[in-house]
C-alpha cells in the first residue's frame, strides 16, 4: 500500500504494502494446540471476527482476554495445559503486557513459534512512527470498526501528527491539506490495495504528485514481508 509523505528525499511519508493479515502459521499453531487438547487463551477483541471464528472452533476450550486485568481474572481447570494465540491484527506492542502476565501466572503456557507471528500490523505501526517525524498529516485507509486501523491513527496522534481514518478516496477533504507540505498514507491490515491506490490518485489530483517509496524491513523474522512505504509530497505550486 502507499503512504504519501515528505517533500524532501529525507522525508519519508508513508504508504505501506502489507502482507496478508492471516498467516498460515497461526492456523498451524491453533491446530497443534487443539490436538494436544490444551485450553487456548485468545488475546484480542471479543467481537472481532477473527476471535469469534477461532473461539467458535472449540468454544468449550477457548477463553478470550483483552487486558492484563482479564488475565488476572482467568480461572482455568488445568494451569499446566494452556496455550495462547493473538489476534493477527494486533501488534506486539498491543499484546506484550498481556503475554507477559500470562507467562507470569502460568509459567507452563505455550505460545506460537516466533515465525508464526504476523508482523504486518507491527510493521505498519513502526512505519507510522517513523513517517510521523517528517509529515504534517497521515491518512489511514481502513474501516471505522477496524481496531488496527484506529490504532494506526492513535500512533500518529501520539507522535503529535494530525491523522484521519478514511474508508475511500472520496473521504479526503481538500481542506485537510491547507498548509500541509507532506502527507503520509498507510492502511489497515485488511484494506484492499485498490482503495489505497485510489487515495494516492486523489492526493495527486490535489497537487501531491511527488510520490516516493520508503523501505522499512524487519530482518529478525523468518518469513518475507513486502515492506513498502510510499511517500507523497505536493508538487511545487506557482
Amino acid at each position: 500500500m502507499k503512504s504519501p509523505t515528505a517533500p524532501s528525499s529525507s522525508s519519508a511519508p508513508t504508504a505501506y504494502r502489507p502482507p496478508s493479515a492471516t498467516k498460515p502459521g497461526s492456523a498451524r499453531s491453533r491446530s497443534l494446540f487443539a490436538r494436544e487438547k490444551r485450553t487456548i487463551i485468545l488475546i484480542g477483541h471479543r467481537d472481532h471476527q477473527e476471535i469469534v471464528g477461532t473461539s467458535g472452533e472449540a468454544p468449550d476450550r477457548t477463553l478470550v482476554v483483552d487486558s492484563v486485568e482479564a488475565v488476572d481474572a482467568l480461572q482455568v481447570d488445568d494451569p499446566e495445559h494452556l496455550a495462547f494465540l493473538t489476534q493477527t491484527t494486533l501488534s506486539l506492542y498491543d499484546t506484550q503486557e498481556i503475554v507477559a502476565r500470562l507467562r507470569q501466572r502460568f509459567p507452563s503456557i505455550r505460545g506460537p513459534a516466533s515465525d508464526d507471528i504476523c508482523y504486518a500490523t507491527q510493521n505498519r505501526q513502526e512505519a507510522v512512527e517513523q513517517v510521523a517525524k517528517d509529515v504534517d498529516l497521515i491518512l489511514v485507509v481502513g474501516s471505522q470498526n477496524s481496531s488496527n486501523s484506529n490504532r494506526l491513527v492513535e500512533v500518529a496522534q501520539r507522535r503529535g501528527v494530525n491523522a484521519k481514518l478514511i474508508d475511500a478516496a472520496s473521504d479526503v477533504d481538500p481542506a485537510w491539506l491547507d498548509g500541509v507540505k507532506s502527507v503520509g498514507l498507510t492502511a489497515g491490515a485488511s484494506a484492499p490495495e485498490i482503495l489505497v491506490e485510489q487515495v494516492s490518485q486523489r492526493l495527486a489530483d490535489l497537487g501531491f504528485t511527488d510520490q516516493r517509496d520508503l523501505d522499512l524491513i524487519r530482518e529478525d523474522v523468518r518469513f518475507t514481508l513486502p515492506p513498502e512505504l510510499a511517500t507523497i509530497a505536493p508538487a511545487s505550486r506557482r
